[in-house]
């Protein structure tokens, strides 16, 4: 889960601040405390550390906070605004106003994900009506102009190449002149990174940056590596003056030093977040709803536009339909677990939920749950996903053994999907708004302990 420890910490300090009537400068300084403690151990910057606690001190401490009929209330607020500052302030678009085709370069370390960041952000745009191109700059690792193309294909996007021994300057001003003649609107290019910076490095980028003169130089950071991304954009701004900054495997990032140091160590924003391996899990890095989810208070805009990539109105509207005449089966239940999937699984949703996020630890959340389940749903007869009725004893034997799972995981199942759709009777009976007590714990099964079934 994204920053899952800093979140965990965070959200259970804020949480106890909430409910605060009364607020004292030593509450405060007590808060500042356990909020520095979690950002060290959080490998964010010492400097940038100190800058922000100093700040929140100081406004939390004034007169309107300690005074107000909710101070509690307000100091979170202040945090939460104060931390959304540190990520940057508020959304930093794309600069794509130039005459096309806008170039833009892709720079970082080797291993940092530059190459399928590249393609990530091809399919994006490609999304958003526009006509990318791909430029495979990077010359020395084995297999990356390969890779940029399998990328390619796989999002049905062009991919420039030029014959081996090709100076990168040349091969990007290249791409730019295939560009101009194929109508396409953006150039990214895919540039090569080391293992650690040199000056050979730098020199080779600074010769396409005047070779092409592109609207954007985006940074590739690798999240995991903290603190020591920071100092890598440090670097790269000093000797290219970036415009933003792409922050992968965001998703394996537990700690947060990294989103929380590079923009206030470069003064450039962070404008994209990559997670996972999937072409499609690229985003727009929202501060404000960043900031949500490492407080625990969720980010359920980032959801909701999830949910809509993921689902057109019609489905929607025949999901509905079936849970109003209690008629959803099995096998719509299938196809609901396959869209969770889609959407990055249930620790993913989790951390954008209101009231969840920051409550629940990465080694609290059973994935594999998801699949026991459509394991045991795959291995039925559409008849049977139909009319599970009909499940006795001798068909659920046979279900768990086409499964690889046990007659009590197939008994397990079929349980709780007849809870869940006693449920749906009564959410859409007279008066029927809340959930039944049984089910009120929400995502229990998907924890571990918890008995397997994932919501």
């Amino acid at each position: 889960m994204i920053f899952g420890n800093l979140a965990s910490k965070l959200s259970e300090t804020m949480r106890k601040f909430r409910g605060k009537t009364r607020v004292t400068e030593k509450d405060v300084k007590d808060l500042m405390r356990e909020v520095r403690l979690a950002l060290l151990e959080a490998d964010v910057n010492y400097k940038v550390v100190k800058d922000f606690t100093k700040t929140v001190g100081e406004k939390a401490v004034g007169s309107s906070v300690l005074e107000g009929l909710n101070p509690g209330q307000q100091v979170v607020k202040i945090v939460n605004d104060e931390l959304k500052e540190l990520l940057g302030g508020k959304e930093a678009k794309l600069d794509l106003g130039r005459t096309p085709p806008n170039i833009i370069m892709m720079v970082g370390l080797q291993g940092a994900g530059k190459t399928t960041a590249s393609a990530k952000l091809a399919l994006m745009l490609k999304k958003q009506n526009k006509k990318p191109l791909l430029a495979a700059a990077d010359i020395y690792r084995p297999a990356a102009v390969k890779q940029l193309e399998v990328l390619g294909g796989q999002i049905q996007v062009p991919v420039y190449t030029a014959p081996a021994g090709t100076n990168p300057v040349d091969i990007a001003k290249g791409a730019r002149e295939k560009a101009v003649r194929g109508l396409n609107d953006v150039v990214i290019v895919d540039t090569a990174g080391r293992l650690e910076i040199d000056d050979v490095l730098m020199d080779e980028l600074e010769n396409i940056k005047k070779a092409v003169n592109p609207s954007e130089i985006l940074l590739v950071v690798d999240a995991m590596t903290g603190q020591n991304a920071a100092n890598v954009a440090v670097a790269f701004n000093e000797k290219l003056d970036i415009s933003g900054v792409v922050l992968s495997k965001l998703d394996s990032d537990t700690r947060g030093g990294a989103a929380l140091s590079v923009a206030q160590m470069t003064g450039k924003p962070i404008k994209f977040a990559s997670m996972g391996e999937k072409l499609n899990e690229f985003e727009v890095f929202h501060p404000d709803r960043m900031a949500g989810r490492i407080l625990g208070m969720g980010d359920v805009l980032s959801l909701i536009e999830q949910a809509e990539q993921m689902y057109d109105e019609k489905e929607a509207r025949e999901l509905e339909k079936k849970i109003r005449q209690q008629t959803f089966t099995l096998d719509d239940f299938l196809g609901q677990l396959r869209q969770i999937k889609k959407m990055g699984g249930i620790g993913k949703l989790l951390g954008m939920m209101p009231g969840v996020a920051g409550q629940i630890r990465e080694e609290d959340i059973d994935e594999s749950a998801m699949v026991k389940t459509e394991a045991i749903i795959c291995s039925m007869t559409m008849k049977e996903r139909r009319n599970p009725q009909i499940l006795n004893a001798g068909r659920r034997k046979r279900i768990a053994a086409g499964s690889g799972t046990t007659v009590q995981d197939v008994n397990t199942l079929m349980r709780q999907f007849e809870q869940m759709r006693d449920m749906m009777k009564k959410l859409n009976g007279p008066g029927g708004k809340k959930l039944p007590g049984g089910l009120r714990g929400g995502f229990k099964g998907g924890f571990k302990g918890g008995n397997g079934f994932p919501f």
